[in-house]
């Protein structure tokens, strides 16, 4: 699917076509007839209800039980009533025997031994349980794609975590599998978070009535301290070592621009309803500790019609942290980020639209998301949100390829590649071709991927 097909396909452009064009008034004077608002209905605006309504029990199993999985089943078992975690899926008994005691202490949801699997191949297991109606998808990203195609031919509807894939191949399959989920009616709802938040919402409708005027480049930003590692134990195979450190390995993670930034990247695609014609930008390693990935990248985004967008990220203590988007507009500029200070200016920096927290409190946007999850399965009010995910990740991998090679990466060249990470086989012992510390170099060949 090349850039126009998206904004063929864009849920946004049969929105906008509700919106009549200005035309003289019937008097044949000078008067405009005024342009039709847009609702965040039309939008596709979320409920934004404290609870999830009551409805057919939601039965789910938990594939990837570390530190977001647990969170994940957490936040679902939090979002209303009739709902329970019956199954699990890991490669590490301590931590499936973890998320389990957290799961049964916590909520008092107790998980059957004969629901517990293990291994590289229980994700099948749980698609073969005729009482499991909705998965979550929660282990390192490379694993992502494979884990949603068999949900969505097991018929569950599914919660998959961002990113969607670590690589072109991976997206291609997360593409193909929901468009067939929407052929099943499932509903998919993706962890990037601020799609569920009411503040993003309601400026997100501003933008799209014509607030900022014509959106002319935008820019987004995850730039932090240094992250979470794992140092390498002598009894750890290099899978194991691998997959515990996941978060710092290049075929697991996809690196942290996708991992983190696109959160931010996804935001200002949703905004701006478009895709890049091709990305630049560069990146290095100056003080991670473990894995194989960089601290930072700095991508800039070629967009038709002159539009650009800048991305940063960074993971080094003791620098500036900016984690936000802005989108710039003819009339004005909208700034965002998930601190609650949410506005819009005009360029004379005078205030045009605030988002009022005081009466419209913002729900943390991971208990929120599985709120409009479990909605949308009662309510069979269908929600898709794979596809959304899948193209604002390929833009983060475009942006990573770019900064890996020196290159300048067009959107069509990044989609048919063949580029895949990671081994073809999974099994606990070595790993040949992964190198710790060894990274991509700019102008280069790159560090062939595994």
């Amino acid at each position: 699917m090349k850039r126009r097909k998206f904004l063929e396909n864009s849920a946004l452009v049969g929105a906008m076509a509700v919106v009549p064009p200005l035309t003289s008034s019937c008097s044949g004077g000078d008067k405009k007839t005024p342009v039709k608002k847009i609702s965040g209905e039309e939008l596709g605006m979320f409920s934004f209800v404290d609870v999830a309504p009551d409805g057919i029990p939601i039965k789910a199993a938990l594939i990837g039980c570390g530190d977001r999985g647990t969170g994940a089943a957490s936040q679902l078992l939090e979002s209303g009533p009739n709902v329970s975690v019956i199954a699990l899926a890991d490669v590490f008994t301590d931590r499936m025997e973890t998320c389990r005691k957290i799961l049964s202490e916590k909520f008092n949801n107790n998980i059957a031994d004969a629901n517990c699997f293990l291994g590289f191949d229980a994700y099948k297991k749980i698609m073969e349980m005729p009482g499991i109606n909705l998965v979550l998808l929660c282990t390192p990203t490379h694993f992502r794609p494979e884990h949603f195609k068999a949900a969505v031919e097991a018929g569950k509807h599914v919660f998959m975590e961002k990113p969607a894939a670590v690589d072109p191949v991976g997206i291609r399959t997360v593409i193909a599998a929901a468009k067939m989920a929407t052929s099943k009616g499932l509903t998919v709802v993706t962890g990037n978070q601020r799609r569920h938040r009411r503040d993003y919402w309601d400026a997100y409708v501003q933008v799209q009535n014509g607030i900022i005027g014509d959106i002319v480049s935008a820019t987004s930003h995850w730039d932090q301290g240094a992250w979470w590692n794992k140092r390498r134990r002598p009894e750890w195979s290099d899978m194991e070592y691998c997959i515990r450190n996941w978060f710092n390995i290049k075929w697991l993670s996809g690196d942290h621009i996708l991992d983190q930034g696109v959160h931010n990247i996804d935001i200002v695609t949703w905004f701006m309803g478009d895709l890049p014609l091709r990305a630049v930008g560069f990146g290095g390693r100056a003080r991670r500790l473990t894995g194989d990935i960089y601290d930072f990248f700095s991508v800039d985004y070629y967009y038709q019609n002159g539009k650009r967008m800048l991305h940063t990220a960074r993971q080094i203590d003791g620098c500036d942290v900016n984690i936000s988007e802005q989108v710039l507009g003819t009339k004005g500029i909208a700034q965002l980020n998930d601190r609650g200070e949410i506005k819009i200016l005009d360029w004379n920096g005078e205030l045009l639209w605030e988002y009022d927290y005081k009466n419209k409190p913002v729900k943390n946007p991971y208990n929120q998301e599985h709120i409009h999850l479990v909605e949308s399965i009662r309510l069979n009010k269908k929600i898709n949100q794979a596809e959304d995910l899948a193209y604002s990740t390929m833009v983060a991998i475009s942006g990573r390829e770019a900064a890996y090679t020196g290159k300048a990466i067009s959107w069509d060249e990044i989609l048919a590649s063949p580029l895949r990470y990671g081994p073809e086989h999974y099994e606990m012992g070595p790993l040949p071709d992964y190198r710790e510390g060894v990274v991509p170099l700019p102008g280069k060949d790159p560090a062939a991927p595994m």
